[in-house]
């Protein structure tokens, strides 16, 4: 009885111990977190949110409103969903096979989507859907794309969030940024998509996570989230310049959006877990972390918060909601009458009256 329970402890500090698992992490040093301090003090005016039925769909994380003037939505199951801005009339715009993360519409009318699985992909008014890129111009391939913005001219920005870790490989879109976050390689990138030539090139790397994005009013300067670092950057557009905007964020910064007024919203679609920070430094125990269960992975609480910016920096709002009832707030895209919040997992669309 004693040797069978010592093989069977054996063999699992075995497993813990050398099991092999896809990520390297890397040594970082986050600073302390904040806190909810400051202009992110804690309040509830996220809470108490009215919903939007998206009907068996889930994963409202990206919400625009389209030039037809319907709200379209894109969800978990591969459909972008269009309605009216009240949630009537819903139908499916289109399904792209994949999971677009972020879209944008050109000049033309056209929905640019940057799908996860697919690439960069334009989506006619009518529903057809063709490839715009899905490589560098090296012939690197799109693994990750996620966040898009189409610039005045026509050039189309977004991000590959990371060159390591492709959910159509590694299980879908969750599992492949904690892999990417807990590895902290920091392969993420911005893009940019010409369509007079149809080349794809690299506007700026070395990025933990990149994320959401968006363009400055002038059309000169792109606002880029790093998910994994907890920071806004600022990067000129032509030249690929860049600088920190917001650091040492509360949360997980997740999606950009333009709102009314010379705002960005940004939402945190988690609050930063005190563990995972004091795990920076040990790549062994992140390591070993992947082995366990996930049930037992530090994943941090449920917490609503978004927030609006100025381009200079300046916080102008920000909404909280504790509970965490509406859950991994992701942005909120804002009309005259209402702010529709994005979610990465929600079974509706929350929203509340324009304050």
């Amino acid at each position: 009885m004693a040797a069978g329970a010592g093989l069977t402890l054996a063999a699992l500090l075995a497993y813990l111990l050398l099991w092999p698992v896809p990520a390297e992490p890397v040594i970082w040093s986050p600073q302390q977190g904040p806190g909810y301090v400051g202009a992110h003090a804690p309040n509830t005016k996220l809470a108490g949110l009215q919903k939007i039925d998206i009907g068996a769909e889930r994963g409202p994380e990206h919400i625009a409103m389209g030039p037809d003037g319907k709200l379209y939505a894109a969800v978990a199951s591969g459909n972008i969903l269009r309605m009216a801005a009240d949630g009537s009339q819903r139908e499916v715009f289109a399904n792209t096979g994949g999971r677009v993360l972020g879209f944008d519409f050109d000049a033309s009318g056209r929905l640019v989507a940057a799908d996860a699985m697919k690439g960069l992909l334009a989506i006619t008014p009518d529903g057809k859907i063709a490839v715009l890129t899905d490589k560098v111009a090296d012939g690197d391939p799109i693994r990750y794309a996620d966040g898009v913005v189409v610039a005045p001219n026509g050039t189309v920005y977004f991000t590959d969030a990371s060159t390591r870790f492709a959910p159509a490989e590694w299980g879908g879109t969750f599992e492949a940024s904690v892999l990417d976050i807990l590895e902290q390689s920091s392969t993420g990138r911005v893009l940019a998509f010409n369509p007079a030539s149809g080349k794809t090139s690299i506007l700026a790397s070395g990025l933990s996570f990149a994320n959401g994005i968006a363009l400055s009013g002038d059309g000169k300067t792109l606002f880029v989230n790093e998910t994994g670092r907890y920071r806004i950057w600022k990067i000129d557009a032509a030249s690929g310049k860049r600088a920190i905007l917001f650091d040492n964020l509360p949360g997980y910064p997740d999606n950009l959006m333009r709102g009314r007024d010379g705002k960005i919203w940004v939402g945190l679609v988690k609050p930063r877990n005190p563990t995972i920070d004091k795990l920076a430094g040990k790549p062994f125990m992140r390591k070993l972390t992947l082995r366990l269960p996930r049930g037992l992975w530090p994943v941090p609480k449920a917490y609503g918060h978004v927030f609006a910016f100025s381009e200079d920096g300046k916080v102008l709002a920000d909404l909280q909601d504790p509970s965490g009832a509406y859950p991994e707030t992701t942005a909120v895209m804002e009309t005259p009458d209402r702010l529709y919040v994005q979610s990465l997992h929600a079974g509706y669309i929350g929203w509340m009256p324009h304050p």
